[in-house]
């Protein structure tokens, strides 16, 4: 599928996007292409990689112009750009509106016009009944991609298609809380904690590119692909990360920060109603119908009583020894023990 063709990973010297990139890498993909805007990052990735198979490209989602320059020729699109630290989008939500939002509209807009053959956006559990700005924005960064996937799918010519992966917590990213507990536990310092009975989903970076490789292969247009995920309460992610560092450092509960919930919801129960269990993964078709109002009254889903979310709460709960085998597997808490 992939071979000799061209892949653009916007965002690509994040989490996420260096995660997509060290997969393909080893496949017979043709030409890489990284789109982000620090060229800090950019340099400290070409000189660890010395790989002629990727290429550079500066720019901003946000300018049209530098998305169309790095879109030209390219058969794939991953867009990972945006901005994902609840607490900043909290401060400043127009800058989430720029980037999460109108960024996403340019890159989608470039994908279709360039005739991009897939393109698909990274969402998150946050979008599903969203309370915060981050939130706010990759839920409209969601219903962006939705519209096009329309607007692209009725023309005759269509060649793309867009879709998009939603996630939860994943383990090792950057700015999430395993890092923090980690660096915590190390300098002796006190396990902030903001409540021990909020629960997240634990997927590693593997299973999240898993997911991405995934929805290129099987995406239909408006498609929003999500992966089964075991998760954990906060209290006993602490107590498995202090046994794993033999640490016994206080825990202080700080509680809830800006803009967080008790639990993770990965899929709603209107999405529900109409998902396709998919083994690993539930597939969200996009909602087909049209402006025809009529239809509304007419014409209903299953009953929403019976159906419930797919969150952190109700799915596989792990528990302390269980949580210690899983970080075990993470590359960061493995380098973090032999140093």
């Amino acid at each position: 599928m992939f071979k000799n063709k061209t892949l653009l990973i916007t965002g690509g010297t994040g989490s996420f996007g260096n995660a997509v990139l060290e997969r393909f890498l080893n496949s017979d993909v043709g030409e890489i292409r990284i789109f982000s805007r620090d060229e800090k990052k950019q340099e400290d990735l070409r000189i660890a990689l010395n790989n002629d198979k990727v290429k550079f490209y500066i720019g901003d989602v946000r300018n049209i112009d530098s998305v169309q320059d790095a879109m030209q020729g390219v058969d794939y699109v991953f867009h990972a750009a945006a901005l994902k630290q609840v607490p900043s989008c909290e401060f400043y939500p127009m800058e989430a509106v720029q980037t999460n939002i109108l960024g996403a509209e340019n890159v989608l807009r470039a994908a279709i016009a360039n005739q991009v053959e897939r393109c698909i956006v990274l969402s998150t559990d946050k979008a599903v009944y969203p309370i915060n700005a981050m939130g706010l924005s990759k839920a409209m960064m969601e219903k962006l991609m939705v519209a096009k996937s329309r607007l692209s799918g009725l023309a005759k010519d269509a060649k793309t298609i867009v879709c998009a992966t939603r996630y939860g917590n994943v383990m090792g990213s950057r700015g999430s809380v395993i890092p923090l507990f980690a660096q915590q536990l190390q300098a002796g310092k006190a396990l902030t904690l903001t409540d021990p009975n909020m629960t997240r989903f634990l997927m590693s970076l593997d299973d999240s590119v898993n997911l991405v490789l995934y929805a290129f292969e099987n995406a239909k247009p408006g498609d929003i692909f999500v992966q089964k995920s075991p998760a954990c309460t906060m209290g006993d992610l602490v107590k498995a990360m202090q046994s794993i560092f033999a640490e016994n450092n206080e825990v202080q509960v700080i509680g809830t920060r800006h803009g967080e919930k008790l639990f993770e919801t990965l899929v709603s129960r209107e999405e529900m109603a109409r998902a396709q269990d998919l083994g690993e993964y539930y597939r969200i078709p996009a909602d087909s119908r049209d402006l025809n109002y009529a239809k509304y009254f007419s014409e209903g889903e299953l009953a929403l009583s019976s159906i419930e979310d797919y969150t952190s709460h109700n799915t596989r709960q792990l528990n302390v020894p269980q949580v210690i085998d899983t970080l075990k597997k993470l590359p960061l808490i493995t380098e973090m023990l032999r140093g």
